[in-house]
C-alpha cells in the first residue's frame, strides 16, 4: 500500500493528463470505451481528446469522459459531444487525427465537423 503522501503525489502528477470534471460545463465529450471501442482504437482517441482540450486551453469549458457500450459497434470508435441547449453530435470511426480536428474546429470554434458524424456515414 502506498502512503497518503505518495498517493497525493501521483494524483498531482496526473491532474493535467486527465480532464474530468463534476460541474456544469457547457460541453461534455464522451468516448465509448467498451470492449469493441477499445479494440477499434478508442484509447488513443480518448487520449487525443484529453491532450487536445488541455493544449487548447478549454479544459474549464469542456470535460472529457468515457462510457461503456454506445451500441453501434460497427462505427467504433464513437465519440458523443453534448452541449447545453444543442442536439448531441455523434462522431464515428474516430482516429486521434480526427479527434485533434474536432477539438480545434468543434470544441474550440463551435463548428461541427459534419463529415465525421454518424449522419454523414449513414446518409
Amino acid at each position: 500500500m502506498k502512503s497518503l503522501a505518495e498517493l497525493q503525489a501521483i494524483k498531482n502528477r496526473m491532474k493535467d493528463k486527465v480532464v474530468l470534471r463534476d460541474g456544469m460545463e457547457a460541453t461534455r465529450v464522451v468516448v465509448g470505451m467498451a470492449t469493441c471501442g477499445i479494440a477499434a482504437g478508442a484509447r488513443p482517441v480518448l487520449n487525443s481528446f484529453v491532450e487536445g482540450v488541455s493544449k487548447a486551453g478549454i479544459e474549464d469549458k469542456v470535460s472529457v469522459t468515457q462510457t461503456g457500450c454506445i451500441g453501434l459497434c460497427q462505427y467504433e470508435p464513437i465519440v458523443e459531444v453534448f452541449e447545453a441547449g444543442k442536439e448531441k453530435v455523434t462522431y464515428v470511426k474516430m482516429t486521434p487525427e480526427k479527434a485533434d480536428e474536432v477539438v480545434q474546429k468543434h470544441l474550440k470554434n463551435g463548428q461541427v465537423v459534419a463529415e465525421y458524424t454518424i449522419g454523414a456515414i449513414t446518409a
